[in-house]
């Protein structure tokens, strides 16, 4: 299997340098890599072209339309039998595509998707958002999942697709805001085969600091709704989870404010939550402060999405002006 590995890349030069340095130490090297700068003002042609003597790498420049038509742009110059999406925020485990190989080799999916982790090297609040992404008490536990609810949606961080897709389904249709979550749906529509290969996973960076990464989510909020322009009945009741979860918070808080009977209940379950969150994270991360800061995250990540969520629900699925 020769496999294209697809990275799109705006303005972080020092993010690819790190991928690509964990590229350089893949167990299987059968594979070419192809760098997308999407128009970006602080390029990385000097970084990518310093790994041409330990990479089958190419460098691509291209005026900016964000990075579903930047890797549109890659499938149609890739010369792989297999296409392999990454950001540009992750780092790659020297076993990945031995790993995907050996699963095609013995269950061929023609998509798939792996999961996310924290690298030991990522900053206390990366892990923590790292925690709130892929945690069990938010909706980040149906993300990478063998258990996920309904259909597997792999997620362009971590992605792969066959050269058949490629030439059946074509590339993105949406540039940006759910553009990864619209084009599995399409995938699933024609029947191919798609699942998740749990040992596939890779570390995602995601946002360096807590405010970034209340921005990402609250666009992903929105973006869901964005998907519902092309898939109506893709909206699912788990999808309104952040949103519940967020006017919960809200009026537990006027009812504290207001003295309302009950505020008691509303802050039993706002205690026990906030537990559970901080003592999952503490058992898996070892930490008090990844804990404190898991809460924190775990928190940002579902009003975000709800409020965002709710944003474009009003305005386009009740007002309907798309």
């Amino acid at each position: 299997m020769f496999f294209s590995i697809i990275i799109p890349l705006y303005n972080r030069p020092q993010e690819i340098k790190e991928l690509l340095e964990s590229l350089t130490k893949q167990t299987y090297k059968n594979f070419e890599v192809l760098v997308i700068e999407d128009g970006s003002v602080d390029d990385a042609e000097d970084i990518v072209n310093s790994f041409t003597d330990q990479l089958n790498v190419r460098y691509f420049v291209k005026e900016n339309a964000g990075q579903g038509f930047a890797r549109n742009y890659a499938f149609e110059r890739a010369k792989g039998d297999y296409f392999i999406i990454f950001d540009s925020d992750c780092l790659i485990p020297a076993d990945y595509l031995e790993i995907v190989n050996n699963s095609l080799a013995k269950n061929w999916l023609d998509a798939y998707g792996g999961p996310d982790a924290a690298h030991p090297s990522f900053t206390p609040v990366q892990k923590a958002i790292s925690y709130s992404m892929t945690s069990p008490f938010t909706t980040g536990g149906i993300r990478g999942n063998k258990k996920s609810i309904g259909q597997f949606h792999p997620r362009s961080f971590n992605m792969g697709i066959s050269r058949q897709v490629w030439e059946k389904a074509g590339g993105f249709i949406i540039t940006r805001s759910g553009e990864d979550i619209e084009y599995s749906i399409r995938i699933h529509t024609m029947n191919f085969k798609i699942g998740l290969i749990p040992r596939a996973k890779v570390y995602h960076k995601r946002r360096t600091s807590l405010y970034q990464f209340y921005k990402q989510l609250h666009f992903f909020g929105r973006a869901r709704i964005n998907v519902y322009k092309f898939f109506p009945n893709e909206l699912k009741a788990v999808h309104f989870f952040p949103a519940i979860f967020t006017l919960g918070v809200f009026f537990t808080l006027i009812s504290n404010i207001f003295s309302w009977p009950i505020a008691i209940l509303c802050n039993v379950i706002a205690v026990l939550l906030i537990l559970l969150i901080f003592f999952h994270s503490l058992s898996k991360n070892k930490s008090v402060k990844i804990a404190f800061l898991s809460v924190l995250a775990s928190f940002i990540q579902l009003t975000a999405y709800g409020l965002g969520f709710m944003q474009d629900f009003w305005r386009r699925v009740i007002l309907k002006r798309f």
